[in-house]
């Protein structure tokens, strides 16, 4: 009778099904075939994976380590891609008991030719920022997608417009036109937020586009129209934080996932405390692992999984997308040690690649921190090529409102500029009088548009990348205090009944389209101008109420004047008797039109004079 009960017990387990596994998410869900991270780890995320045992067969595709968390529901699979492995698709098992109880597809592609060798963005490009949410609506269709909490909403500033990858793609011609060569977009990626979702910078999903701006092969196939026409296209990227709607806060991967063990705990914003000697160790963690706010969860990237995770995306949406750079969002708040590593491994793929770090300090002494090829005395070795030359852009903007006197006037930006000792490579910082975050430069000018055609003709003439941020060609002024919602205000004609229109230039009034005509005729002429490009820059002390630079390079010369003056200045020459003299000859640039130089110069008020000397 026993023996019969075991057998009877044994074919009812081997009638039995076993537990059937469901993998919810393997990210990437692809690699490619030749990259110099021919090791790639995949997150798997499932209910109960972590019992199940992951093998694939494929030619020159081998897994090499399997780790598990804390966590149940995770597994940590690296895989080995072989530098003759084929291009296809396979299935991943995963084994229970002898038995598959999950399968899931991973594909290997091939990359585009030269996809190693990619130029980045430097000093002959000009960049065009744009927010996509209140550019242009293209497809309204998806202004409001099922399953996302987030509706359109056009009549509330903070809320979704309905701006799309498809608006964007149908006015490359015009961002191309205007003298731009590459275009930075905030983040497109998914955002399953309740509310202030359209900016991007809370992403719920950093393999997806999020359906409401359209997706990943929408975003793929911009890229390659933007390339067509000569434009290089920039991705946003998060590596600090993520937006509290993401999938992981429902099943974190382990405890160490989020910083402050996953409970919110506001950033101090003590940026300083990174370089400070002298700065408390709590100071220095309320820094680095604060939240930005409670729909920001600060992410841990001291934990190897998740700092792996980050550098592979930021390699995948590199080789799928096409990207010429990257810029990268809150660049000081995440760890140190992980910021120089992720960028080295860019480096390290893409060599002329280019990438540019925000760190919004007034501080060069900061922001030099953080730039490729700085000896920190910390011990900290950056690779980041760029940085955002936010010392420049604060100088700037207090330039143009100063008054004349004595450290007044001009003379913050002349000694903001004196401060490039600090940095090893001066020529690459990004140089911008307005970003997204920030109040626009005619806003803070009070509408004054002479004084921010001075802007656009500094942030087009002096050293570095310059960056402008889409609208303010057509005067889009905004708050003058910072309310984010309108200042990235709705692209005029970017959707159907708009009265004005900046893409054909239809309703527009006389002083916008003189302003457009202003920044197309700048910067088309920048981009054919190699001494703005790779030149250098001597610059004279300002003199009531003009700055004078000149760029050089041994063959070309142009001169920069720009008077913030009501009234009319007039220079005397011999002052510059280095770069010019009485008979001298060039093209006044702005203006379109030869001139002859004698011993004076006289420049209208509020106006810059840009000579290309012959």
């Amino acid at each position: 009778m026993r023996l019969a009960n075991i057998f009877l017990l044994m074919l009812l387990a081997t009638a039995l099904p076993l537990r059937a596994a469901t993998i919810d998410h393997l990210e990437p869900a692809n690699w490619w075939v030749g990259m110099k991270h021919d090791r790639v780890e995949l997150l798997v995320h499932g209910a109960g994976i972590a019992t199940a045992t992951p093998r694939l067969q494929r030619d020159g595709v081998n897994i090499v380590d399997v780790q598990k968390t804390e966590s149940p529901n995770y597994l940590f699979v690296t895989v080995e891609v072989a530098a003759d492995a084929k291009p296809g698709a396979f299935d991943i098992e995963f084994v229970e008991g002898g038995k598959v109880v999950a399968t899931h597809p991973w594909r290997l592609d091939a990359r585009a030719p030269g996809s190693a060798r990619r130029r980045g963005f430097d000093a002959r490009d000009a960049i065009y920022l744009v927010t996509p949410d209140r550019f242009a609506n293209a497809d309204p269709s998806n202004d409001s997608v099922a399953g996302l909490k987030e509706t359109a909403n056009r009549a509330d500033p903070n809320g979704r417009h309905g701006g799309d990858i498809a608006g964007i793609r149908r006015h490359l011609d015009y961002i191309a036109g205007l003298g731009f060569t590459q275009l930075w977009i905030t983040p497109l990626l998914e955002n399953d937020q309740p509310g202030f979702s359209y900016h991007g910078y809370a992403i719920t999903d950093l393999y997806r586009t999020d359906p409401r701006f359209g997706s990943n092969d929408d975003y793929r196939a911009l890229s390659g129209e933007a390339r067509a026409r000569g434009v290089g296209l920039i991705m946003d990227v998060v590596l600090n934080h993520i937006g509290s709607g993401h999938w992981w806060m429902n099943d974190l991967p382990s405890r160490d996932w989020i910083n402050n063990g996953g409970r919110f705990a506001p950033d101090n914003h003590r940026r300083t405390t990174i370089q400070d000697p002298h700065a408390a160790p709590a100071d220095r963690r309320g820094f680095v692992e604060g939240w930005f706010s409670e729909a920001m969860p600060d992410l841990n990237q001291r934990n190897p999984h998740l700092a792996t995770y980050l550098i592979q995306n930021t390699l995948w949406w590199i080789e799928y997308a096409g990207l010429s750079g990257i810029r990268e969002d809150t660049f000081g708040y995440a760890d140190t040690d992980f910021l120089s590593a992720w960028a080295q491994a860019v480096l390290d793929e893409y060599p002329d690649f280019a990438m540019v770090g925000e760190e919004w300090s007034a501080n060069p002494a900061i922001v030099a921190h953080w730039q490729r090829g700085k000896a920190n005395r910390d011990g900290h070795v950056p690779h980041m090529p760029s940085m955002m030359d936010f010392p420049v852009h604060i100088a700037l903007r207090d330039a143009l409102l100063k008054p004349e006197v004595w450290e007044g006037g001009w003379t913050p930006l002349y000694e903001a500029l004196a401060n490039d000792f600090q940095y090893p490579d001066p020529d690459r910082l990004v140089v911008f009088a307005e970003n997204h975050d920030t109040t626009r430069a005619l806003a803070h000018v009070g509408g004054d548009v002479g004084l921010w055609k001075l802007a656009m003709a500094y942030v087009a003439t002096t050293r570095g990348i310059p960056q402008f941020y889409y609208g303010s060609e057509v005067l889009i002024e905004g708050p003058r205090e910072r309310r984010d919602g309108e200042l990235r205000a709705d692209m005029p004609g970017g959707w159907a009944g708009d009265k004005a229109d900046a893409f054909t230039g239809r309703g527009l009034s006389a002083a916008q389209r003189d302003a457009q005509e202003y920044v197309r005729r700048l910067f088309e002429w920048r981009k054919r101008t190699p001494v703005l490009h790779a030149g250098k820059l001597q610059h004279f002390a300002p003199a009531d109420g003009v700055y004078v630079y000149f760029r050089y390079d041994g063959k070309d010369t142009v001169m920069v004047a720009l008077n913030k003056n009501a009234q009319a200045a007039t220079l005397d020459l011999a002052r510059f008797a280095d770069f010019v003299e009485p008979g001298d000859r060039g093209t006044d640039v702005l203006a379109g039109k030869p001139v002859t130089l004698g011993g004076s110069l006289r420049i209208e008020g509020k106006s810059a004079a840009v000579i290309e000397l012959e």
